[in-house]
């Protein structure tokens, strides 16, 4: 563009305020268009310009600066479908050496120890709720690998849950007893009886409250990792959620402000099927969740909910990207909710046993 042709343009406006400022303005994009983009061409610049144009490939419009313009009318619909990250074959058997997780014993151990427990626990606590003991409960049956990620944290990264991450906090420590006192909403419980069954929350092992309202989690991890990263924390948020809240406007806008303003947040979808009796193919049209990452400019990543070592595996290398780089990753783990959706729901009134 040939800002000096504007006076001789717009001679009404020759050593106006307006001008000054236009001049000002248009100067310092030119300059931020030429380095970022030194072979983008702007048609519209023609019209100021009094140089002659050679046309470019690449479009130079601040909203899309890596689009190139094309001569063929089509309206985009399909992208390649994302593909989705595995580990284990159906056996447990590691496909790739490559990808072996190089976990030690130990660590292997108490994964496994916290699926176990995590599973009778759900059983039990779903009998209590039966009987009248408590008044609400959720189950993770299907869900247990869901575990992997929270060893691929570290201890002090901030944790915000949804429902189903009672297994993130056995790994993290939280006792079983602690588990009951806030089931059962006795005098010790940490929230001192004020939240439903299953809304867990300790300082101490940094899991923020859940909260009943869905997605409200998503914008406050985003928020909370931004001010680890200007206090220089070396530490990330992790958020986690499921396809459900998804439709939420709090989840648009959560991935919106982290990748824009660059937050250290690790956003994981549990796309289990179901949204409580309303399944995911009368949710959305699209690649599942992780095609919405990409158009929120965020690194995704598609894995298989029920391996754990492609959980650990992707979570660890998220949490690096997020850490090192400053930037929002979207981790979607494609799972099955064997289970109600809750106590309070009966799932063979939308889908069959057989399922």
């Amino acid at each position: 563009m040939n800002l000096a042709a504007l006076p001789r343009i717009l001679p009404g406006l020759r050593g106006s305020r307006a001008l000054r400022w236009t001049h000002t303005r248009l100067g310092q994009l030119q300059r931020t268009f030429d380095k970022a983009l030194p072979q983008a061409h702007c048609p519209l610049t023609a019209a100021f310009s009094t140089s002659s144009c050679v046309p470019r490939k690449k479009v130079m419009f601040p909203g899309a600066l890596d689009s190139e313009y094309t001569h063929e009318l089509r309206f985009a619909s399909n992208v390649e479908s994302i593909p989705t990250y595995q580990v284990m074959d159906t056996d447990g058997k590691v496909l790739d050496a490559a990808n072996d997780p190089q976990v030690t014993e130990e660590e292997a151990r108490k994964i496994y120890k916290n699926m176990h427990v995590l599973n009778v626990m759900d059983q039990i606590m779903y009998e209590a709720q039966r009987q009248g003991r408590i008044s609400f409960y959720m189950t993770n049956f299907g869900e247990e690998a869901l575990i992997g990620s929270a060893a691929a944290l570290d201890p002090k990264d901030q944790v915000f849950g949804q429902y189903r991450e009672a297994g993130v906090l056995l790994q993290r420590g939280f006792t079983i007893q602690q588990f009951m006192d806030q089931c059962y909403s006795n005098e010790k419980d940490l929230g001192k009886g004020r939240q439903m069954p299953i809304h867990y929350g300790t300082k101490e092992l940094h899991f923020q409250t859940i909260s009943s309202p869905l997605a409200t989690q998503i914008p406050q991890a985003a928020g909370a990792a931004y001010a680890m990263r200007r206090e220089g924390k070396k530490l990330c948020a992790m958020c986690y959620f499921g396809e459900g809240a998804a439709s939420e406007g709090d989840f648009h806008a959560g991935l919106n402000m982290a990748a824009t303003i660059g937050c250290p947040v690790i956003f994981f979808c549990r796309n289990n099927g179901y949204s409580i009796s309303t399944p995911s193919i009368e949710q959305y049209r699209g690649d599942g969740i992780a095609s919405r990452g990409i158009g929120y400019g965020i690194d995704t990543i598609r894995v298989d909910g029920n391996d754990i070592w492609a959980i650990y595996a992707a979570t660890k290398a998220a949490r690096k990207i997020a850490v090192e780089q400053n930037k929002p990753i979207l981790i979607e783990a494609m799972t099955y909710r064997i289970s109600h959706h809750s106590t309070s729901d009966d799932s063979s009134a939308y889908r069959s046993k057989k399922e």
